[in-house]
């Protein structure tokens, strides 16, 4: 895949892979990091308002709890549409694991779906900075979860969230930084992986979990 050629989105494993071959070939660095992580997978879930509310359902929780939160309020009737949403109670919602603070970042966007202020639609077409500035204009979406939902709803090539914990770690380890980088310097990193963030932080993702699942080191 040539750099000057427009990125497609991370949709299929093929995808992701040009994209690696790409990002190791700008930066050899990664090469180690690329084969310590092994094959990457693309991590794609539903746009729309079910995705948003699926990644704020995940923010500050782990894999594992994130999960299982979301199989309950998915399983709650309405709770997928934002119409219906809004016809739900603050303590039918929390039941399933929802903070107050989630359930009303969850209501704030069914409400502007509703009056037509989001449309995510819309937001497909939008280059990234564009797309996180609109989300990011709605109250309760700060810069992680509209990044993260346009790398796994959208499928966006070129997002890197860089305030993810995870990932700070990860890039310190992989990169042997002597600390790990502050959001600032993660931002300024990161954009030396143009066109290819979202594949990075991909890869990085899956380079923590290999090396503190399989090999029990603690970044």
């Amino acid at each position: 895949m040539s750099l000057a050629e427009p990125s497609p989105r991370l949709e299929s494993a093929a995808a992701v892979s040009a994209h690696l071959e790409a990002l190791v070939a700008l930066d050899p660095r990664l090469a180690s990091v690329r084969e310590i992580a092994g094959t990457v997978e693309p991590r794609i879930t539903q746009p729309g308002f079910p995705g948003i509310a699926k990644v704020i359902c995940g923010q500050q929780l782990s894999v594992v709890s994130a999960a299982a939160i979301w199989k309950r309020f998915e399983a709650l009737p309405g709770a997928l549409d934002p119409q219906t949403y809004l016809l739900l109670t603050e303590e039918q919602v929390r039941a399933t694991g929802f903070s107050s603070g989630k359930f009303r970042t969850v209501r704030v966007i069914a409400q502007a779906i509703v009056a037509g202020e989001l449309d995510f639609t819309h937001l497909e077409t939008l280059p990234a900075p564009e797309a996180v500035s609109y989300l990011v204009a709605h109250k309760g979406i700060g810069p992680w979860t509209a990044e993260v939902y346009l790398m796994f709803c959208a499928g966006h090539p070129d997002v890197f969230p860089a305030g993810d914990l995870a990932l700070l770690k990860a890039v310190q380890h992989g990169l042997g930084l002597d600390a790990r980088p502050t959001i600032k310097d993660m931002i300024g990193i990161a954009e030396a992986w143009s066109p290819h963030r979202s594949a990075a932080a991909l890869m990085f993702w899956r380079y923590f979990a290999v090396l503190r699942d399989r090999e029990g080191i603690l970044l």
